[in-house]
């Protein structure tokens, strides 16, 4: 079964450090942003499963940041969890009224934000596993299974590979430039060249035997899926 991803949005790099070295050590993946424009755009293109969002961030606070999470087709299913020093009532009915799904105060328990991310997780795995599986133009990925079928026979792709389609598949018609790409394949701190990411396409386009053009180059950018249609 694939990790969980969860992404830390916390300015306070002291806190995001602790919850980052739990989280790891618990098996999660994580991916840290310290503003709500990164963090909405860290979730846009790493599609985490759970957010835990600090409120009182730089550039984009962290209620305007749910509100757009909750907005956006691609992350409204993500669980979130606010995790902030505002803990009046009315502050926490602000939270769930625009979309968390949890509300921690600092200063908080590590042990037991952590009993509240797997929680959350259990919540979000007994709803609907429709989204587990996408099926796209004959392609389907299986992110439970971690299978990849095309046209009803299996792939065998690797994990970079698996996370490169995923990413790509999830939004048809999207243009990923190559550093979006890499950090979602291969990590943020992958120390790769971006033309590394032109290789791992051409393995993947010859292994889903791509003469339907499903991945196409966008000139000057990087790579989309094609839209259906």
């Amino acid at each position: 079964m694939p990790k969980a991803t969860v992404l830390i949005v916390e300015d306070d790099r002291a806190i995001a450090e602790v919850l980052r070295y739990n989280l790891d050590n618990a098996g999660y993946e994580t991916i840290t942003s310290t503003d709500g424009l990164d963090a909405l755009n860290q979730a846009r293109l790493r599609l985490p499963d759970v957010v835990i969002l600090d409120l009182m961030i730089p550039v984009i606070d962290g209620l305007e940041v749910c509100k757009r999470l909750r907005a956006a087709p691609e992350t409204q299913d993500a669980s979130i969890l606010m995790l902030t020093a505002k803990g009046e009532e009315t502050d926490q009915i602000v939270g769930f009224s625009v979309g968390a799904d949890d509300y921690v105060v600092k200063p908080f328990s590590v042990k037991i934000l952590m009993e509240r991310i797997k929680s959350l997780l259990r919540r979000r795995n007994s709803r609907s596993s429709s989204g587990d599986i996408t099926t796209l133009g004959g392609i389907t990925i299986d992110r439970i299974r971690h299978r990849v079928t095309v046209n009803g026979t299996g792939v065998e792709l690797t994990p970079s590979e698996f996370r490169l389609l995923n990413t790509l598949i999830l939004q048809p018609g999207r243009a990923f430039d190559r550093s979006e790409l890499i950090e979602a394949a291969l990590g943020g701190d992958a120390l790769v060249l971006e033309r590394t990411i032109d290789v791992h396409i051409r393995s993947l386009r010859k292994k889903i035997g791509d003469d339907n053009d499903f991945i196409q180059t966008v000139r000057g950018i990087g790579y989309r899926f094609r839209e259906q249609g």
